[in-house]
Formats: structure tokens, sequence, C-alpha cells
């Protein structure tokens, strides 16, 4: 099978052909595995992470991607979930230890063995991978293959933020950067919260007018001071300052949730600028999103199918796999970005 790997930690400013395009023998699915013939992938920022060294793949070469959606090619032999010809997706979540407290209270994105599809284990760049049958999810029939690529990351992620983030029907939302997951979820809120407000910050210009398009209220600079304080806001953003930035524009006892998987080092001298009085003071609270349990992309399809909530997209042949990185890089996206395998 054809597929692109991660074979070297690189700088993708610097390299800008980060993945090597490899002939690999199709995986075998064992017990409860099956084997997936991949149709799309979504490209996510955290494939720039595990390029760049910031969550590190434990082996290398690696098959990226964890926003997959194909149909069963093959099930083996302990498989009674889903037969041949039935189309599912894969998440983030690959797998997980099944017994620890995590696992059992239903949160298995917090379990110490938690494996990540694309970095723990080979991924979607690829014409086929196997997962086994219990992490596999059925797509919705309302989605085609690209619209439900990205709602199995950004959309599953996002979910579980607004979850965290507490906000109520009516309350201020702001969202700190706006690429896949922040459309999406802007796009949710609309619908499940129709008095909320959303306000977003993105460096970009053309982020900016999208966000409004989409029906944002306000949209500036992520060093803008927001007309309203903020009920919660949800950051996206690969680096320090935004979080910073974002903590003077809550009210009193608002609350920020990063759903970052890493934090860029270059800018983490940013925290060191907290002024506590304007930022901290008035019980201002800060959450971390780790990871997706499976109940997230559960719930998620259901509601995005019931919406519908479809995503913006661009879609990219797998040999243009290192374009669609670096114009992620550099931050030339609308929506979400979709590898198209076969």
């Amino acid at each position: 099978m054809k597929a692109m790997v991660i074979d070297q930690i690189s700088d993708v400013d610097h390299n800008h052909h980060p993945l090597v395009k490899k002939h690999m023998p199709v995986p075998v699915p064992r017990g409860h595995e099956i084997l997936v013939r991949v149709s799309v992938c979504g490209i996510c920022h955290t494939e720039l992470d595990e390029i760049e060294g910031r969550t590190l793949p434990p082996r290398l070469p690696v098959v990226p991607g964890h926003q997959v959606v194909g149909t069963v090619e093959q099930a083996g032999t302990d498989v009674g979930r889903y037969k041949p010809g039935d189309r599912v997706g894969v998440a983030w979540i690959f797998s997980s230890c099944g017994t620890c407290e995590y696992c059992r209270s239903g949160n298995e994105n917090l379990c110490p063995e938690f494996r990540a599809t694309g970095r723990d284990a080979d991924g979607g760049y690829a014409e086929y991978m196997t997962v086994n049958e219990n992490f596999a999810f059925p797509i919705p029939g309302v989605f085609s293959d690209s619209e439900a690529a990205p709602l199995l990351c950004a959309g599953a992620i996002g979910y579980r933020s607004l979850r965290l983030s507490g906000v109520a029907n009516g309350q201020r939302l702001g969202l700190t950067g706006f690429g896949a997951s922040g459309h999406l979820v802007l796009k949710m809120v609309r619908h499940k919260y129709p008095e909320t407000e959303v306000y977003v910050f993105a460096r970009s210009e053309e982020e900016q007018r999208f966000a409004v398009e989409l029906g944002a209220v306000w949209a500036g600079d992520t060093c803008d001071e927001s007309p309203e304080e903020l009920h919660a806001i949800i950051d996206t953003t690969p680096v320090w300052k935004p979080v910073v930035e974002a903590l003077k524009n809550l009210v009193p006892g608002g609350r920020l949730v990063i759903n970052a998987i890493r934090k860029e080092e270059k800018d983490k001298k940013e925290l060191l600028k907290l002024d506590y009085p304007r930022h901290m003071w008035m019980e201002k609270e800060i959450k971390s999103v780790a990871n997706v349990a499976r109940i997230d992309v559960k719930e998620f399809l259901e509601i995005a199918a019931d919406i519908p909530l479809k995503p913006e997209y661009r879609e990219y042949s797998l040999d243009q796999a290192n374009q669609a990185l670096v114009e992620l890089k550099e931050r030339k996206i609308r929506g979400a970005k979709v590898l198209r395998i076969s």
C-alpha cells in the first residue's frame, strides 16, 4: 500500500517535505481488529506537533493521521461489531487499557496506557490501517466521507472543550484560534446555545472574516480586548501568548479551556508576563483538555448528524500531504483540510 510517513523529526518551516512516500505491506487484522480501507483522512495541527517533536512518536517511521474514514475490508476472527463493507471512522483514541479507574469511569482519555492513532500506532495517511473494533465508530449516513473526517477530531475535541467550559445558554463564549475545531464549535454553539454570543480571537484577518460569516458577533486579534467580558474561552492555539491574553477577557469566575496537546516552547517566556491582579484574580480558572474519550466521539457524531453540522473543508490528494501541512503551518486555512486517499 502507499503511505506518507514521518521518518525523522524536522522543522516544517525549513523542511517543506517532512513526510516521505513509502510502499508498505497491507496490515493483517487479528482477533478484534478490523482492516480499514481508508477513503479520506483529516489533517490536524497535531501532525505538526509530531513532525516537529513536541509530541514524539515512540517509534519512527510512523504513519500519521487520526481523522480516518473508510470501509471495513476484512475482519479479524473475533470481530462482532462490524462486517466488510461497513463505513467506519477512527479518531485520536486508538486504544486504552480498559481496566484502570479512568477507563472504568468512561474517561479513558486519561488512561496511563492511552495510545493515539497516527502517533503510537500507524494512522490514516495510508491506503489501509487496522484498529480494534471497539475503537472504531459508525459514520452517520448524512455525512460524506470528507465531511465526516474533521468531525472525528476537530469536532469531537471541540465538543469536549465546550462541555468542560461549562458555558450556559445566554452566556458569552470566546474562541481563540479559528481553524478546524473553532469553526465547528461556533456552528455547534449556534445550534445548541442560540442565545450565546461568540467572540473570536485570531491572528489572520481571513479567519476573522470567516468567523463573522459563520455568526460570531465580534472577531479581533488574539491580543485584542473583547468588547464584553466572557464567561468562558476555548484556546486552540499552539503557543503560550494567547493564554495570557485570553485571561484578561474573562469575567470573575470565568474559565479558560486550553485545547492543545502541546504549547510551542519558543513562546514559553510569555508566561512570565502574567499579571496576577489582571489575569488570575477573582477566581478565574484554567483547565486543559487531554485527548478525547470514546463517549465524546460517539455523542458528537450523533449531535452533528442531528443538526446536521457540516464542516467547511478543502481536499488534497495523498501526494499533496506535505503541501497541506506547510499551508497549515503558515496558517493558510479556512475550516478543515482533508486528504483524499482512495
